[in-house]
């Protein structure tokens, strides 16, 4: 496996004291990633959309010239609500940032599939209800994507679509071999579930592979403060360095390899520390399996 790092663990320092797209590019070469995932740069469409292509062809070529490569662009959908609830609209929007992707010169595509059924909705309210309706989305794109050679997957996040069961499940329901998951091993905590248990559940199915870790502490404790947020059960979580937290990295990344993947595995960071300096330290622990 290689090692890459999502520019998403960078965000807090985009802008001060230089640091741009340039710099990024130049910051993850040093620290010695392999690539670099995209994900929630600041800005990137202020210009319109024709720049926008223009932006990311820039990002193929710095990262080409620095050795680097992009295993996969992350970016937002949502099946249920997006586009005013117009399926059809939500679909095109996807396959136009597969296009985005292509420019980029990535190898993936990562895109959500709800945040969830609105709290006003009347029952039924579950997701069984609404996987069929996700999984004709996902087959539309991944099918679009195929045909230039890009993978496509839903990764486990946002509560709704966070659960192993519910993912695979999706994966299924779309049954499409182009379309598999993004593995985050630290987001099942998220769902309050054990994260060797579901990285065993979803190893098969793996498209990309994020590393994440979480400090946890019980929510029959006070709430602890900055940094800290409520994963579904109630229970507080904060992001870490990878191997500082309560993520079993090392088991999670043990089931990977001996699931057969062979591809990128990128440091997702979320913590208070600078993300520079944590996510080289995350690295070096990753380097060691």
């Amino acid at each position: 496996m290689k090692i890459s790092v999502s520019s998403y663990s960078y965000l807090n320092i985009f802008g001060k004291d230089g640091f741009d797209i340039y710099k990024l590019v130049k910051t993850v070469k040093q620290q010695g990633f392999d690539g670099i995932e995209i994900a929630s740069l600041p800005n990137q469409n202020q210009n319109g959309e024709d720049d926008l292509f223009e932006f990311f062809r820039l990002i193929k070529k710095l990262c080409a010239d620095e050795g680097l490569e992009i295993p996969n662009y992350c970016v937002g959908s949502d099946f249920l609500n997006g586009s005013g609830g117009d399926i059809e609209k939500e679909i095109a929007k996807v396959k136009h940032n597969v296009d985005l992707a292509e420019a980029l010169g990535s190898f993936g595509i990562r895109h959500d599939a709800t945040w969830g059924i609105k709290k006003e909705t009347p029952p039924p309210r579950g997701f069984d209800d609404i996987v069929d309706r996700l999984a004709y989305a996902y087959r539309a794109v991944t099918e679009y994507a195929e045909k230039k050679g890009i993978a496509t997957s839903v990764e486990n996040h946002g509560y709704f679509v966070q659960d192993s069961v519910r993912v695979e499940k999706l994966i299924n329901k779309t049954g499409h071999k182009n379309f598999g998951v993004t593995l985050d091993i630290g987001n099942f905590l998220c769902a309050d579930e054990d994260p060797v248990y579901a990285v065993g559940i979803l190893a098969p199915y793996i498209k990309h592979v994020h590393a994440k870790d979480f400090h946890v502490k019980s929510g029959m404790g006070p709430n602890p403060g900055e940094g800290f947020f409520k994963s579904r059960g109630g229970n507080y979580l904060r992001g870490s360095i990878i191997g500082h937290g309560n993520v079993p990295v090392d088991q999670c990344v043990n089931i990977i390899k001996s699931s057969g993947y062979d591809g990128y595995i990128s440091i997702e960071f979320e913590g208070l520390e600078d993300p520079v300096k944590a996510t080289s330290i995350g690295l070096d622990y990753l380097r060691r399996f």
